[in-house]
């Protein structure tokens, strides 16, 4: 299923800057072989993939991307730190050596020395040696990796979030673009799209099987995710970057880089974006120097443009309710969790039956490669991962403010998140105080 669709693309912003996005076209486009494919069938039908970006997402796209197709190769890794990059290589071939139902995979991760960059600029030359590259860095530096994939004529797959703030995301959609323009597949890494159940739950909520949609309900509550101690030899910035997931300039909040996937669900259901957010947030349990300024709870009430509203929580605590998950209310019953609909009378109307719904996480990667090698273009998520990033990043406003934020204004922000240069003895965005702890967003401040 092709991620994009034109009842979505309505409206995307009324501002002068997204005309230069809304030619990214939603649905299957007709195929047409590209310069950039047409190198992948010269010489031979090896498809060379790079990654940037050697954490465990990247580690695992790879991976994923090694088992789509047997004419897959992975020739350049990048990353700014060493160590993550041989600890992903090593994790690469480890995991390829156990692989019994993909035999010779090892025989295709072949990563010279040569080959693997490190450095803020290491993208630079991975890039010219490949067909596909693989973005899984901290979500700021997205926008400016795909631009560099793109502007090379590569097809790509991109993880969430696609920015962390609205300059970045009117980049991405203005990429978005040239890519259109060029043939390239692009795959966002919000999988739901390409997992069943939620193709066939949303279809038959599009088709009228609850009415129409009033009222939507997404989490993501959970415990949380790693932190890494800081070492004495670490100066600020590789601090933050070793711990990308506490800083709203490198991660978005969890809000945007995980709480993202349920928010993208509500978009998909109701075609669209919200016109509006208001919402509220804080730090009450992760309140140390050791995670950064990011919030651990958010919840946010998104109004969408015919009144209907989605209301949002997300949490990283410990001991309490988790739950990942959406649910829709509409005038002739419920989507009380995905691949189920009830109608008013409390009748089951549909349940999905479970089978033939492999991992989407592979899904993406099977589609995307398959189109890769048989010189089609399917794919065009970019405009969509823009949007859905941006609604996170409006609901992140508001609880930051405790103001209404409305879309036009969220997305049209100039307020950059990113440090003047990218560099080890850059200065970050955020510092800390003498206590070492770092300034939070206040609301109604």
């Amino acid at each position: 299923m092709n991620s994009n669709d034109a009842d979505f693309r309505k409206g995307i912003s009324r501002r002068d800057f997204v005309r230069t996005s809304a030619a990214v076209a939603g649905g299957l486009v007709a195929t047409r072989v590209t310069p950039a494919m047409a190198r992948t069938e010269m010489l031979d039908d090896t498809i060379k993939i790079g990654l940037i970006g050697c954490g465990g997402r990247g580690t695992g796209a790879a991976m994923q991307a090694l088992r789509a197709n047997p004419k897959v190769r992975l020739i350049a890794m990048a990353d700014v730190f060493q160590d993550r990059l041989e600890g992903s290589h090593k994790n690469l071939m480890a995991s390829a050596q156990e692989d019994e139902d993909h035999p010779g995979i090892a025989d295709r991760i072949a990563v010279p020395d040569g080959n693997r960059f490190i450095g803020f600029d290491a993208y630079t030359k991975l890039i010219p040696l490949v067909d596909v590259v693989l973005i899984t860095t901290p979500p700021a530096f997205r926008p400016i990796h795909f631009a560099a994939a793109v502007d090379a004529d590569k097809h790509i797959f991109m993880e969430k979030p696609v920015a962390t703030d609205a300059p970045g995301i009117r980049s991405v959609l203005a990429t978005a673009e040239k890519a259109k323009a060029k043939k390239l597949n692009v795959v966002v890494g919000l999988q739901r799209h390409y997992q069943r159940v939620y193709q066939e739950w949303v279809d038959r909520i599009h088709d009228g099987a609850i009415g129409d949609v009033v009222l939507g309900r997404v989490y993501w509550n959970s415990e949380g995710v790693w932190v890494h101690p800081r070492e004495p030899q670490w100066n600020e910035m590789e601090y933050q970057m070793r711990n990308w997931y506490y800083f709203t300039w490198l991660c978005g909040d969890h809000i945007v880089e995980q709480h993202i996937h349920n928010i993208d669900v509500g978009n998909w259901v109701k075609k669209g974006h919200p016109v509006r957010a208001q919402g509220q947030g804080g730090r009450l349990v992760r309140t140390g120097p050791d995670t950064g300024q990011i919030f651990d709870h958010h919840f946010v009430e998104y109004e969408y443009a015919d009144g209907s509203r989605m209301l949002s929580q997300c949490r990283h605590m410990p001991g309490c309710m988790n739950r990942v998950s959406e649910a829709f209310h509409g005038t002739k019953g419920t989507a009380p969790e995905p691949g189920k609909l009830v109608d008013a009378k409390g009748k089951v109307i549909y349940e999905h039956d479970g089978k033939d719904d492999p991992n989407p996480y592979q899904v993406e990667h099977d589609e995307l490669f398959a189109a890769v090698e048989k010189g089609q273009y399917k794919y065009a998520d970019a405009e969509r991962g823009a949007i859905a990033t941006m609604t996170a990043i409006m609901g992140r406003m508001a609880t930051y403010t405790g103001k209404v934020i409305e879309w036009d204004a969220a997305i049209g922000s100039e307020e950059s998140l990113m440090p003047e240069r990218y560099a080890w003895d850059a200065v970050p965005p955020v510092l800390p105080d003498a206590n070492g702890r770092y300034p939070v967003p206040m609301p109604g401040a």
